[in-house]
């Protein structure tokens, strides 16, 4: 059987191992909402306003081989990183938000790469601004490297 070339993780070509095997899993966190206190001008981060984040994180499928629970991400630590985030410190940009919580989520080994948009309803007479970010492992580590 040939390998197939043409799959993708994080915008980049990957090669399997094994072609008849997944070689990343997709897992998405949508639709969170917390409150912080974000935003570049005056009174912005006077009092705390909704952020929305949706999160898509790639790793590697360890967990649809085995059925372990113990090999699975467990959805509360992507969902918590960005919920202290959010509501515990206070940025300009939501650039900057969203960057501090991928190199966070991207601490975790079995993380390759991960996707955050982050919203700021109620901003724009009705329209929602958006950012977003996608950020590999590597990426992260040579960013804190850096610092």
């Amino acid at each position: 059987m040939r390998q197939r070339y043409n799959q993708r993780a994080c915008g980049r070509a990957i090669t399997p191992k094994h072609s008849d095997l997944p070689s990343s899993q997709r897992i998405s966190i949508s639709g969170m909402r917390f409150w912080g206190k974000h935003g570049a001008n005056p009174g912005e981060r006077d009092k705390a306003q909704p952020i929305e984040i949706d999160l898509r994180i790639e790793l590697h499928p360890r967990a649809a081989h085995s059925d372990d629970l113990g090999d699975a991400l467990d959805y509360r630590t992507p969902h918590e990183i960005c919920r202290r985030i959010t509501t515990q410190r206070s940025f300009a940009l939501l650039e900057a938000l969203a960057a501090a919580c991928l190199d966070e989520i991207l601490r975790d080994r079995r993380i390759t790469c991960a996707t955050i948009r982050v919203r700021k309803p109620r901003v724009l007479d009705g329209a929602t601004p958006a950012v977003e970010l996608s950020r590999s492992r590597r990426a992260a580590e040579h960013r804190r490297a850096i610092r």
